[in-house]
């Protein structure tokens, strides 16, 4: 149940103050009332109000005098002043001092409880800005700085992470190489209930294919040579936390039904064993490859497609997220500079004019080196061009002709669009559903489009 809010009451006028106090408390109001200026002060140290209502003509004190008291040192609560001068001047004179409302005598109650109502509820607002403001900025500073951003593709990624951490439903993360899918597979972890279990990572494209299913599912003791005790799989390992499966899209054909089987049953059967062993476990998978294109040229299976696609995270490229180059270079600049033990503070704008003209291939993870690559180098407080390796520094966006004043430029329409798709595939890294989303195509259309032109 809700407390009822909390009125001070400041009049002289014993009578008044009775009958303001009775109506108010009949509205669902706790009142305190006090007799003078002097006195509402020393309560306003005492107690915590909601709002105070004041008379603006008191013996010694003025209304005016305590209102300017409160809006110094709690400006967060609200004053409404009485008034027997009805008039603009006395108006002005208290909306100058501070008050957030005045009502003239004599007062309607029904008037002044909807001016304390209005009050009230600008002091909640406030507060609740002030508190979403602070835990916007505590966000901020608890993102591991290569997740950092402001860019409208980033706010999206924050938005679904702080939703579904705590869904026990399995992930997709996909993004270019280098766009940090780790990054955000860690990120679910720390902030869903299983943060205090583990976290276990492997990239299925960097342990050879007769490894990998050992690796997952563990073996039992004999399972094969060299299997002189049995080992606990990357499933088991990971029971009670994540396992993320980095790179799912190399995963082999003839592992992925007992992925399937693993996701669904929630058990695995290690190597060479007879028994299932039960595992509580989330995955969140990642890829930078087109898997329903992988789907369709049948390397991937469809019903696996599903189960690790719940809900999918696109992470988008450095080169789409505008100045959250610098934003992220900066955090680079703090953390490298630290490890270096160098005094260097961050960019200089002639850099940075680089840095954001460069197209990033190698996303967040290119970026890091190169600024890690700066500081090193740099002799200055600031990272200068020459600080940056040569293909930023020398970097010219390319573009496609589209119309020439010279004859000789100009190109068959045939050329045009072979040049524009070709720019296309290289901007989405031949990803070919990004491609066909890009360019209006369905994606057969764009099959044959690229057959055609020689791109295929």
């Amino acid at each position: 149940m809700t407390s009822p809010a909390c009125v001070l009451l400041v009049d002289d006028d014993h009578d008044l103050c009775e009958t303001l106090s009775l109506g108010l408390r009949q509205r669902g109001y706790a009142v305190t009332t006090r007799s003078s200026a002097a006195e509402g002060a020393a309560a306003l140290d005492g107690e915590a109000f909601d709002a105070v209502v004041t008379d603006l003509n008191m013996r010694g004190r003025s209304g005016l005098e305590l209102c300017a008291r409160v809006v110094e040192r709690l400006p967060d609560v609200p004053v409404v002043v009485l008034t027997a001068f009805g008039s603009l001047d006395t108006a002005v004179k208290a909306i100058r001092a501070g008050a957030y409302d005045f009502i003239s005598k004599p007062v309607e109650l029904d008037a002044l409880a909807i001016a304390l109502e209005r009050a009230i509820k600008h002091k909640q607002l406030r507060e609740e800005v002030r508190r979403l403001r602070e835990e916007a900025s505590r966000a901020v500073a608890e993102r591991p700085a290569d997740l950092l951003g402001e860019s409208n593709a980033m706010l999206r990624v924050y938005d679904l992470v702080d939703r579904i951490a705590d869904a026990e439903v399995s992930v997709l993360v996909t993004g270019e190489s280098g766009t940090g899918k780790e990054v955000v597979a860690r990120a679910l972890h720390e902030r869903s209930r299983r943060a205090g279990g583990p976290f276990v990572a492997i990239n299925c494209a960097a342990v050879p294919e007769p490894l990998l299913e050992s690796e997952l599912f563990g073996h039992a003791r004999g399972a094969f040579t060299d299997a002189k005790e049995p080992r606990r799989g990357l499933f088991q390992e990971a029971s009670g936390g994540t396992l993320f499966l980095d790179e799912i899209g190399d995963m082999p054909l003839a592992l992925q039904p007992k992925i399937l089987r693993a996701l669904q049953e929630r058990a695995v059967r290690p190597v060479g064993a007879t028994q299932e062993v039960q595992v509580d476990v989330r995955v969140v998978a990642a890829t930078n490859r087109d898997l329903e294109e992988a789907i369709e040229e049948r390397r991937f299976r469809e019903d696996l497609y599903f189960r690790i696609n719940v809900v999918q995270i696109p992470l988008p490229p450095l080169r789409a997220r505008g100045g959250d180059v610098l934003l992220l270079a900066q955090q680079f600049v703090t953390r490298y500079a630290a490890r270096a033990r160098k005094d260097v503070k961050g960019i200089s704008p002639a850099a940075a004019e680089k840095m954001l003209a460069y197209a990033w291939p190698g996303n967040v993870r290119e970026l890091q080196n190169c600024v890690e690559r700066a500081v090193a180098l740099t002799r200055y407080d600031h990272i200068a061009v020459d600080d940056l390796p040569e293909k930023i520094r020398d970097y010219r966006r390319s573009h496609v002709l589209v119309a020439s004043d010279d004859p000789s430029e100009l190109v068959p329409m045939e050329e045009v669009e072979r040049r524009y798709i070709s720019r296309v595939m290289e901007a989405v890294q031949g990803n070919k559903t990004a491609a066909a989303r890009v360019l209006g195509y369905d994606r057969k259309r764009l099959y044959r489009k690229l057959e055609k032109l020689g791109l295929g």
